[in-house]
């Protein structure tokens, strides 16, 4: 269920399902890189101003789940205006900074972006552009991110299911707003 806070600023409820902090698993997978299976926490967060800001760590996995090292963290801001357009500005931690846009669907919980700019520090790696497209499917967050390089035309190159997490605050505000259950807790399910 999406909820809509009560301090969100109006402009960002079409952005609402993303609001949270989102943890799962994908396959990250580019010529020339370490093909992986990677863990993710991502957050979107508000503080009632006109964007939601955005942080995601990856992490690579061994065969068993466990993490291994730090695969990417990437910080930003995403804004939405009234014709659906979505612009973020991203910084990544290998020295990338890029301005996506792009748009949410008509109808469903689905934002489509391209990168419109880049721009890199001399340690970067080889980057010039990507694509990503972010859906709200069955109660669970899932993206794909293509990328190109110089070298390599674009192509997909990570993606990942996330599941949102339930902080124990909302497990209490769940708590409290469940009806009143019999004293033997059977009669509920009957």
């Amino acid at each position: 269920m999406i909820e809509i806070p009560s301090d969100l600023n109006p402009d960002l409820v079409p952005l609402a399902f993303l609001l949270g902090t989102w943890e799962g698993a994908g396959v990250s997978d580019f010529p020339g890189a370490e093909k992986c299976n990677f863990g993710q926490s991502v957050t979107f967060s508000h503080d009632g101003r006109d964007f939601l800001e955005y942080h995601s760590h990856s992490w690579v996995l061994d065969n068993d789940g466990n993490k291994v090292r730090p695969l990417e963290s990437e910080s930003g801001y995403w804004r939405i205006d009234k014709d659906r357009k979505v612009e973020v500005v991203m910084v990544r931690d290998q020295g990338i900074v890029e301005i996506w846009y792009g748009e949410l669907a008509d109808q469903k919980p689905q934002i489509d972006l391209a990168t419109d700019a880049v721009a890199r520090t001399a340690a970067s790696g080889a980057y010039s552009g990507g694509k990503r497209l972010y859906g709200y499917v069955k109660s669970d967050l899932m993206w794909v991110g293509e990328k190109a390089t110089p070298e390599v035309p674009l192509r997909p190159y990570m993606s990942a299911h996330l599941k949102k997490v339930v902080t124990p605050e909302e497990v209490a505000e769940m708590a409290r707003n469940l009806p009143d259950m019999p004293d033997d807790g059977i009669a509920f399910f009957r």
